[in-house]
């Protein structure tokens, strides 16, 4: 395996956590039911594990490149913004 598909996989997974974290929150204050967050969670959390794992083995460098950039863009903006 390629260094540059670990480190893109790494700065994919890494803002995408928080990703998951903000979106988590922001569905607990939209709905205020456990369960809603839960699945919200899941959902982007199996979301995140498949990009990373297509990250890892078979996407291009500059779909990596672009997708690992478009999440670490989108977590600052929504971290900024909440």
């Amino acid at each position: 395996m390629e260094a540059w598909r670990i480190l893109a996989a790494a700065l994919l997974v890494v803002p995408g956590v928080i990703g998951i974290l903000l979106v988590m929150a922001k569905a607990r204050e939209r709905t205020g039911e456990s369960s809603a967050v839960a699945v919200t969670g899941l959902v982007a959390l199996t979301a995140l594990a498949v990009a990373a794992v297509l990250t890892l083995t078979v996407l291009p460098v500059v779909v990596t490149w672009v997708l690992s950039g478009a999440v670490a863009l989108t977590v600052s903006v929504l971290a900024l913004a909440s």
